[in-house]
């Protein structure tokens, strides 16, 4: 693009950027502790699993134990290491997110104008910025055109600021925004040290708030906590009071306390998020909140701009409609010479460098059709920005002879509004809109105007307009966008469209992509004026909403809320902001987005393409589903864990200490990577995208899910108290009894990790979903089991014995029929 830059502005060299970084660093807030992997490590060192085992390690130490104090510390090691891995992913995951999510810069170095990342401006650098762009350094304007910013971010101020190098305040901020023209700026501050940055040294300090499914894991968890606790001091006195040990009843207290903790649940929720919002980066989607992704498949509206979202934002100019010869043009007529002044004043109202892509096409038809160029004899020297409802703009320009041309454009209704037309020639230009708006062309209206003096009016609507003619685009579908919206209804998901253009165009093209129900429309201007009421059922029941503007964008959205909705939000324009940051999920679009758009994004669509909002959308159900067959799998291997410590204690049966803390740990270090790594490895089942949204405020299990856990759990638990009473009628030692109760258990726990891997359709149907870490997980824990069971010292150390074929058999029997019973259950429930 040519910026019309003074050719003097050169910009730093080579050698000059790096002395310079050298000297002020990099364009960031350096708000990363050095230590940073050292409080990860005293974070992980908090949890109360790894005090539990603190606890236990130190009671084995003092009774002589030390090879449980060992074994005890090795634990430790690895639950720390396992945290500290999945954390650190996680920390990388987001680092790389936070790497995509940077937006990129122009500057001039060399004399070339380059992008280069922001963060990589230095002091000196000379910045360019345009309409819709975020200011990322503070500096002197020294070039300006027409240039003017929002500095609400800083003070408060939402009115824009028109600022020049000659301006008494000729400075910008890094974090304000770009609402008109072009700005070169000489950068003197950067990162920690800008305005922005002194204050967003204090806003990285702020923590994010939970989403409602991490409070209510949070308070599931801090519930059995204190189950937990209440436990361990019954399991202490009921033990002391049999066997005056101390020790004994300490170590009994705590082994079912950490049978009791659920502390997998919060870490497998942080994996799923994270990792979750990784995987979309790798498809495509930039996620600036890891949590979204959660909410990301409770979609239950999508609210889509028109251009550039459903069409391919390319701006055909198809024709030219002259007023005075009451003709439309088509393309290959654009050089008649009747046209020249529609041409002249459409290009005239347009910003001297066009940002947007139907300002380029005009920009472009003048600079061919023109045998004379007159822009560099002419310089603005006053404008009007978009505003008005519906909206247009206007140009004022002068020569050195002060001649004048006043040009407007903007909907075709607001230039009719304006113009000197009589009521019989306003409707006849009106039915020749109605007819290629039918069409699904993008039409605008433009206008000249002439004025005396330099007291211009206050608002550009009171110039006296004559009207000359409009000009006709047009932005064809995208090629794929009917099958997106057919993923989109089936998923269950309403499609709203809210846009800035007519009905006409926009009914038209909302017809050809496949939307549904759009026989009625809604202007914007009418929105405002409903009261609170008939706005919520507006919003509810119309599909089309046009003629919008960022008041009548941000009602719909607040509306739908209420109206308990969670809704999408996608745009790419400056005036989308308000209603991307309303949204339960703001989607602003990477290629074509303003960074406005992007800032107040929840996410941001690299490549522009709406099927990637259904591939969000599906991640997020996936990664729900998968959190939740994780906690029901915690839920039902946990209770055989509590009722098989506990139970032999209360009921005094022959061997009451059947497991100590180093089973526990066993079977704690088996069921962490099955429910935050295996579970979230797991693909989506068929089913999920022809379901209807789940609601935001439902319970991440409820009561039914929940006592189907409760059940698998309990008759798990009467399968593993079976073999301990079988095998102790049978005469069977401590040692075989142990070792008959913790193989059934851990047989039990890879067909439980295996059946739950879906709710509705059989474990066999499940394996069609590849999923490679179950097979390695489970592989390792019967590899580790057997070695306990097989390899004398180690058998010795978990004080049980080995099995022979009949015994192993039974404990295989045992733990399928208290686990596959379930099987018959979900073929029940499909069959219903």
């Amino acid at each position: 693009m040519s910026y019309n830059i003074p050719n003097h502005l050169k910009g730093l060299n080579n050698n000059e950027v790096t002395a310079l970084r050298k000297k002020y660093g990099y364009n960031q807030i350096d708000g990363i502790n050095k230590n940073a992997g050292l409080e990860l490590l005293m974070d992980i060192l908090k949890e109360p699993m790894l005090m539990l085992l603190f606890a236990i390690s130190i009671i084995y130490l003092i009774i002589g134990d030390y090879g449980e104090a060992l074994f005890m510390f090795l634990s430790i090691a690895v639950v720390s290491a396992i945290s500290l891995y999945q954390d650190t992913r996680s920390k990388k995951a987001l680092e790389a997110l936070e790497k995509l999510n940077e937006p990129l810069s122009k500057v001039i170095r060399n004399a070339q104008v380059i992008e280069i990342p922001t963060h990589e401006i230095t002091v000196g650098d000379l910045c360019i910025i345009e309409e819709g762009k975020m200011v990322n350094a503070d500096g002197e304007i020294i070039h300006s055109n027409d240039f003017s910013v929002n500095e609400a971010s800083l003070t408060g101020e939402s009115l824009s600021v028109f600022k020049n190098s000659e301006s008494e305040d000729n400075k910008v901020y890094s974090g304000t925004l770009t609402v008109s023209g072009l700005a070169v700026f000489k950068v003197e501050k950067i990162g920690k040290d800008t305005r922005i940055g002194k204050i967003g040294i204090s806003i990285s300090e702020i923590k994010e708030e939970n989403s409602p499914l991490q409070l209510q894991i949070g308070r599931f968890v801090k519930a059995m906590a204190i189950v937990g606790i209440v436990i361990f001091g019954i399991v202490c006195t009921v033990n002391y009071y049999h066997t005056n040990n101390l020790i004994d009843s300490l170590l009994n207290g705590l082994t079912l306390a950490m049978s009791v903790l659920p502390e997998e649940i919060p870490v497998a929720f942080t994996t799923f998020m994270t990792l979750g919002a990784w995987k979309l980066m790798r498809d495509g989607i930039i996620v600036k909140r890891s949590n979204i992704v959660e909410t990301l498949g409770s979609t239950t509206v999508i609210c889509t701009d028109k251009t550039g979202t459903i069409t391919e934002n390319i701006m055909q100019l198809k024709h030219l409609y002259n007023y005075q010869s009451d003709t439309i043009f088509n393309e290959t007529d654009f050089d008649n010479t009747s046209l020249s002044p529609l041409i002249d004043y459409a290009m005239w109202s347009s910003e001297p460098v066009p940002f947007d892509p139907m300002e380029k096409t005009l920009h472009s038809l003048y600079t061919q059709t023109k045998r004379g160029d007159q822009q560099k004899e002419f310089q603005m020297i006053h404008e009007y920005p978009l505003d008005g409802k519906p909206p247009m703009m206007t140009h004022l320009f002068e020569n050195k002879k002060k001649q004048r041309i006043i040009a407007a454009k903007g909907a075709p209704e607001a230039i009719l509004n304006v113009s000197t037309l009589s009521g019989n020639e306003k409707d006849r230009v009106r039915n020749i809109i109605k007819t290629l708006g039918q069409q699904g062309f993008r039409i605008l209206g433009v206008a000249k105007s002439n004025f005396e003096g330099n007291n211009f009016p206050e608002k550009q609507q009171d110039f006296r307009f004559d009207f000359l003619g409009l000009v006709v685009f047009y932005d064809p579908p995208k090629k794929n966008i009917q099958e997106v919206f057919r993923h989109i209804y089936d998923a269950g998901i309403k499609v709203k469209v809210i846009t800035g253009d007519n009905i006409d165009t926009t009914r038209s093209i909302a017809t050809q992509a496949g939307i549904k129900h759009t026989s009625e429309a809604i202007e914007g201007k009418d929105i405002m004026e409903y009261t609170e009421e008939q706005l919520l059922q507006a919003a509810q029941e119309k599909v089309l909403f046009t003629r919008m503007f960022p008041d009548a964008k941000l009602a719909v959205v607040n509306a739908l809320k209420k109206k308990g909705e969670v809704v999408a939000m996608l745009g790419d324009g400056v005036n989308d902001g308000p209603a991307l940051k309303a949204a339960h999920i703001g989607v602003a679009m990477g290629s074509k987005g303003t960074e406005i758009a992007k800032a107040a994004a929840a996410l941001v669509i690299t490549n522009d393409d709406l099927d990637k909002l259904i591939t969000g959308i599906a991640s997020g159900r996936r990664i729900y589903a998968n959190i939740k067959k994780a906690i029901q799998y915690i839920i039902s291997i946990h209770i055989p864990i509590v009722l098989t410590v506990s139970l032999p204690l209360f009921l005094g049966w022959k061997f009451p200490q059947i497991f100590t803390p180093v089973h526990v740990i066993f079977l704690e270090l088996v069921m962490g990577p099955t429910c935050s790594i295996v579970y979230e490895n797991e693909p989506m089942e068929r089913n999920t995208m022809l379901k209807k949204p789940r609601k935001m405020t439902d319970t991440f299990l409820n009561w039914k899910e929940l006592v189907v856990s409760i059940i698998q759990g309990l008759v798990i638990t009467i399968g593993v108290l079976f073999v301990y009473q079988y095998t102790v009628q049978n005469g069977g030692s401590e040692e075989k009894t142990r070792a008959m109760v913790f193989t059934t258990l851990i047989f039990a726990n890879i067909l439980l990790s295996l059946a739950n891997r879906s709710f509705h359709y059989s474990l066999f149907e499940s394996f069609k979903n590849k999923n490679i870490l179950f097979v390695i997980i489970n592989f390792l824990t019967i590899i580790m089991l057997f070695a306990i069971l097989y390899i004398g010292p180690l058998a010795n150390f978990f004080h049980l014995t080995g099995l022979n074929i009949a015994e192993l058999g039974m404990a295989a029997i045992i733990a399928s029929t208290s686990v596959l019973w379930f099987e018959v259950y979900k073929l029940v429930r499909r069959l219903r």
